[in-house]
Formats: C-alpha cells, sequence, structure tokens
C-alpha cells in the first residue's frame, strides 16, 4: 500500500496540480521513509479529501507530489466518540492510538473523580498536544480519509450535559446490559459516545449521574478490561452493530 501524508492545503488540489510537502512531513517522506521520484503516494486534507499521486522532487525540506486522481469521502454517520478517563503511564494514550485505528471520530480526554492523572494549567495543553500527536500518526499509519478530533477535557458534568443529545454508553464492569445485544441503528443521526473509565473505576456518584441524564451501562464480556483495551474493544463491536465492517 502506497505511503500517506497529510498536508491541510490538499483540498485544494486537483488532478494534474503539484502539492509541496513542507515541515515535518517532508521530513518524514524524505528522511523517515525515503521515497523516491516516480513513487506513489497518498495525500489527504484529514476532512475527506483522498489524493493519489506521484512523487516529482524529494529534497530534504520539500517533496512534490503530482495528483493522478482525487475522491472525497463524506464524514462518517453517526459518529463514534470515545471519553477516555485521564490514566496513569501511557495507559489513556494506547487508548487513543488504538481508537484512532479502529476509526473514531472523536476523543474526549475526561477528568474523572478516580483519574490519578490530573491536567491542570500548562500540563493541560500539553496532553491535549500529545493525544493530537498520537492520534495524527495513527490515522495516518490507518489510511484515513477523516482525522479524529481531540477535544479539550471534560468534566463529569460536561458528560452530563452531553449525554441529553446523544447515545451514551458507560462501559462499566457490572453493567446488567452486554454491549453486544444493544441494538444500534445506523439511521439514527446521534453520536454514539462510549465512557471509558480510569484504572480504580467510575465512581457510584458518577454512573447515577450519567445513568440519570440517559446514559446506559454496559458491560464487555464477565472480566474486566484495562482502561487502555476497553474503549477499542466497544469501538470495535459498534463497528460490526453498524455494518462498517
Amino acid at each position: 500500500m502506497a505511503l500517506h501524508f497529510l498536508l491541510e492545503s490538499a483540498g485544494d488540489a486537483r488532478v494534474g496540480d503539484v502539492v509541496v510537502l513542507g515541515g515535518a512531513e517532508a521530513h518524514h517522506a524524505a528522511s523517515v521513509r525515503r521515497v523516491r521520484v516516480g513513487e506513489e503516494v497518498t495525500v489527504g486534507d484529514g476532512r475527506g479529501v483522498w489524493l493519489t499521486g506521484t512523487v516529482a522532487s524529494v529534497q530534504p525540506k520539500e517533496v512534490q507530489v503530482e495528483v493522478v486522481t482525487r475522491t472525497e469521502t463524506g464524514e462518517p454517520r453517526p459518529r463514534t466518540v470515545l471519553v477516555q478517563a485521564l490514566a496513569k503511564g501511557d495507559r489513556d494514550e494506547m487508548a487513543v492510538q488504538a481508537a484512532t485505528e479502529l476509526g473514531v471520530d472523536e476523543i474526549v480526554p475526561w477528568q474523572a473523580a478516580r483519574s490519578v492523572s490530573r491536567w491542570e494549567g500548562a500540563k493541560t495543553a500539553k496532553g491535549v498536544a500529545r493525544w493530537e500527536t498520537i492520534s495524527r500518526e495513527a490515522a495516518k499509519q490507518a489510511h484515513r480519509a477523516w482525522l479524529a478530533v481531540v477535544s479539550q477535557p471534560v468534566s463529569t458534568k460536561d458528560l452530563v450535559r452531553r449525554a441529553a443529545s446523544s447515545r451514551m454508553l458507560v462501559l462499566e464492569p457490572t453493567g446488567a446490559t452486554a454491549l453486544t445485544s444493544v441494538e444500534l441503528d445506523p439511521a439514527d443521526p446521534r453520536d454514539i459516545v462510549l465512557v471509558v473509565g480510569p484504572e480504580g473505576g467510575i465512581s457510584a456518584e458518577e454512573l447515577a449521574q450519567l445513568r440519570d441524564a440517559g446514559a446506559e451501562s454496559v458491560r464487555l464480556g464477565d472480566t474486566v478490561l484495562r482502561t487502555s483495551t476497553a474503549g477499542p474493544v466497544a469501538l470495535a463491536l459498534v463497528n460490526a452493530a453498524l455494518g462498517r465492517w
């Protein structure tokens, strides 16, 4: 499969045009992946535009690609959203990477009551930027036409408000309903929001608040999955239920 690169201005390109990769993308193409003149590559804008082209020239700081074909892909509906509680180490980052590869449309950092990791002050912007970088690289590897959006961190109160306008499924080992038995309608325009707690789980108070707002508690089998694993597993099941896989 051809190597894939991202360029924000790719959406303006037409067949026959030459698009120019610069900065980090040029370095990645020329020095890391070592593309060669005449090689076929793909370039996307992360918002549905997909270009196939051939490398016209390679320089350390500039790679030119002549566009051969252009296609456009509509944004998936319904959107899938992963609300990932902040976790210690790199467990939440592992979830971000895997969920992006599996096609999630939005990733929302959640400062849950039992989150050991805390994003405050300058650490918030740094954390969001880190998740954006991980998601962007995973999207390139997965050859995604649409990039996932990494939102600003939310509180439980924010999730309660969001529950009113979405199909919110809270992943909870004690949930009475298995995710595999939940009916999902591809024609339902509401976001499907999967909520994953931190290492210590979602507190009883948080579960009650989300349930009262209309969220549904669902379980994944009879075992307890890590916070890094639960979201991607649930997303895979949702993709299958929606007929995307």
